[in-house]
């Protein structure tokens, strides 16, 4: 295999091409909060008028170089535009293009979140500490060991099937998330009887509201028992483990509902191990049988409505006390159709959470490897690839 060589990136890459778009055309405009932190594809854009900008078309790497937005990982690949067409967004993107024969244009986003090009980035921030920009020319004219056009198109081979079957699976969940959610309306919503008793909260959910453990307990290490302060650790489903206390206080249980009780509140997720709740967070348990933890998820999330109004609430922040979740009104559907309904919709819900742990799993395993192959630790056999 051939050896790695030191270039500047400018040698390898074409860094803010220029482009035609006259003032006033209508294009896809990608702004700052459209991407998404170390998520390779651009998930939402607007279409407006060009007033000015970074210009760029499909196959460009964007890469935020303003503080914290950098730091927080705001690099997107651009694949929404038409052949041809041509997109724009914050002049505060650096943008990246592969030069044909000399590099590949997944590498180059993949070589974008690698630390040692981000490190590089980040210590050529020059300006207030408020507002920080990357210096272009000293990242585009540092010189990096770099592999050969093949070995590229192999490294970024092995790292987009990762993420293409990520990508596959939170499309996935979105679907299968969607067919819960319409039964659940269906069967309790759109065909409620009118002797269904009338109840509270309380009368059909056990919950704990959180309490924050000791801020010298906390730690990023592992130790202990993971804690959630709020809905800045929801994802998707799942929240992300990121702080642990060693003196829990108050507990959820695995597949316990949890919702955001301080602003913004109604954030949604659900406890996927025993875990330590602060005071931001509240946790749900259908009260006459744990397992019946789809209906509990899907019970209050029909009732969002009703628990953001909350968000008014306060002088300052929104928040959502124990006792207004008690009083909060709700019609009580019969045992005997929820069982029905956990048999029908449960599998469907059960599917998702397996998707979730997939998706933890090939994160894992992407992050791993990632800087491993981009720094030519692991090495890839691309010329056996070929044939």
């Amino acid at each position: 295999m051939r050896e790695w060589k030191e270039m500047a990136l400018e040698e390898i890459a074409f860094i803010n091409p220029s482009e035609s778009l006259p003032k006033g055309t209508m294009a896809k405009k990608v702004a700052m909060t459209d991407i998404q932190p170390f998520t390779k594809k651009v998930t939402t854009f607007s279409i407006e008028p060009y007033n000015g900008g970074m210009k760029f078309r499909n196959g460009d790497t964007l890469v935020a170089r303003i503080t914290p937005c950098l730091e927080n990982g705001k690099t997107a690949y651009v694949d929404i535009l038409d052949d041809g067409e041509v997109g724009f967004g914050s002049t505060e993107y650096i943008v990246i293009r592969e030069q044909p024969e000399i590099s590949d244009k997944h590498f180059l986003y993949y070589f974008s979140i690698f630390s040692e090009f981000r490190d590089v980035a980040i210590q050529s921030m020059t300006g207030s500490s408020g507002r920080q920009r990357v210096q272009t020319e000293v990242v585009t004219n540092h010189r990096f060991l770099l592999p050969s056009p093949p070995e590229q198109c192999a490294i970024a081979s092995i790292l987009s099937s990762l993420d293409d079957k990520i990508d596959l699976l939170h499309r996935q969940n979105k679907t299968l998330e969607a067919m819960a959610e319409t039964l659940f309306r269906q069967w309790f919503v759109e065909e409620a009887q009118e002797n269904w008793e009338e109840g509270v909260l309380s009368d059909e959910f056990d919950f704990t509201m959180g309490q924050s453990p000791p801020g010298n307990t906390f730690n990023e290490e592992g130790i202990g028992m993971p804690m959630f302060q709020g809905n800045a650790d929801f994802g998707f489903r799942f929240p992300a483990q990121r702080v642990y206390t060693t003196e829990p206080t108050r507990f959820a249980k695995a597949n316990d509902t949890l919702i955001s009780v301080r602003a913004p509140v109604g954030a949604q997720n659900m406890a996927d191990t025993e875990c330590c709740i602060g005071r931001g967070v509240a946790a749900f348990r259908y009260k006459h049988k744990s397992s019946y933890y789809t209906y509990t998820y899907f019970k209050l999330r029909s009732l969002m409505r009703e628990i953001t109004m909350f968000n008014d609430e306060g002088t300052v922040f929104g928040s959502i006390s124990k006792t207004d979740f008690q009083k909060i009104a709700t019609m009580i559907p019969p045992v005997s159709l929820i069982k029905k309904f956990e048999e029908t919709a449960s599998p469907i819900n059960d599917k998702v959470i397996a998707n979730c742990v997939q998706i933890k799993s090939l994160e894992t395993l992407r992050d791993t490897l990632l800087p491993k192959l981009m720094s030519g630790e692991v090495r890839v056999d691309y010329e056996r690839q070929d044939h």
